[in-house]
């Protein structure tokens, strides 16, 4: 296990202020995404209505193209068919959100009549007791998942549709003040709003490479090759997309990830009124990571759909050396590192 640290409460965190900035960059992620997902949409129309042939003919020439579609003389349809499935696709992703969170995994709803311990039904008073500190009208829904690693998240698109879910591991792990202060940094998100910031860039995000990756596998298996070769520049293009894209997605979903993750922690102390809990509970939890390294390397990669979950855990295991997910953007902890998020709650370690 790795060494205890030597906690030296020196400030108090200025949450207000994290809130403000957070504000402001999550709006800036969300501009982003939807600013290159109107961009590919737009590539695709320049695509059906030859603005890359490069021939002589001037209604095919790049220029007179991008007039043509950005004052709708020509429609452009792929655009706007690709703004109605992404609403499509929100719409349902609201709709089933919680089902999506806790795909691939072993859970159970937690009431006051479903509760079959002692810790559940705690784990519910503490929710309760957390809610009203926080001003919230509504109760999350809460879960726990099956599963010996220690880890916690909160999603949803409004307050009102809100849920919390928790491992098995982290309840039987913490005692009460640290549950109540992982609590409390959950319903920090619900009440910040970034849980809907977060769902929503996930799902652009996701749109976005699937259509690039359909452009890329349409340009390799065109049967014309002749109209092929005329497309060196379009093919190009799309390869950097291919190859870019993913890298910005992660990029900026990382900024989103980190700088709420910042306030979230902050909320927690507010709440609580003490950065002592928390900073225990998150010690706790990143120990618990290194010395089981192993073992909850495999039980991350046999659960499934954990890609969809890791933004949103209050602890990235892959800063603790466990990669959960083999992909891209495991290259990158979507996390603050503990001594980040320890002196931003007003601890130095020593």
């Amino acid at each position: 296990m790795n060494p205890s640290y030597d906690l030296k409460q020196t400030r108090s965190a200025d949450w207000r202020a994290q809130l403000v900035t957070n504000q402001r960059r999550t709006f800036f992620v969300i501009a982003s995404f939807v600013l290159i997902y109107l961009a590919i949409g737009f590539l695709v129309d320049l695509i059906i209505h030859g603005g890359f042939d490069g021939g002589m003919d001037p209604q095919h020439q790049l220029g007179f193209v991008f007039q043509q579609l950005i004052t709708f003389q020509t429609i452009p349809y792929a655009t706007i068919t690709m703004a109605v499935v992404a609403v499509v696709s929100l719409f349902v992703t609201y709709s089933l959100y919680d089902r999506l969170m806790l795909l691939g995994t072993q859970h159970r709803e937690i009431t006051p009549q479903t509760a079959q311990s002692t810790a559940e039904q705690q784990l519910y008073n503490v929710v309760e007791e957390m809610r009203i500190a926080a001003g919230l009208s509504y109760l999350p829904k809460i879960f726990v998942i099956e599963a010996d690693y220690m880890n916690a998240f909160a999603s949803g698109y409004s307050e009102k549709s809100a849920m919390i879910a928790i491992t098995s591991g982290l309840l039987e792990k913490l005692d009460r003040d640290e549950l109540q202060a992982v609590i409390a940094h959950e319903l920090s998100h619900i009440r910040h709003g970034d849980i809907k910031l977060t769902l929503t860039a996930a799902i652009l995000s996701n749109i976005m490479l699937i259509v690039v990756d359909m452009l890329f596998y349409n340009m390799i298996f065109s049967s014309k090759s002749d109209d092929r070769r005329g497309n060196n520049n379009l093919f190009i293009i799309i390869i950097l997309l291919r190859y870019l894209l993913p890298l910005t997605t992660v990029l900026l979903l990382l900024f989103l990830s980190r700088t709420r993750e910042f306030m979230a922690d902050a909320g927690s102390v507010e709440l609580t009124r003490s950065n002592q809990p928390l900073a225990h509970a998150l010690m706790k939890i990143s120990d618990d990571h290194a010395e089981h390294s192993e073992k909850y390397q495999k039980e991350y990669a046999t659960t499934k759909y954990e890609n969809i979950r890791r933004e949103a855990y209050i602890f990235d295991p892959f800063s603790a050396g466990v990669h959960p997910v083999k992909s891209f953007s495991t290259l990158f902890s979507t996390h603050p590192s503990l001594d980040e998020r320890l002196k931003a709650i007003g601890f130095d370690l020593k």
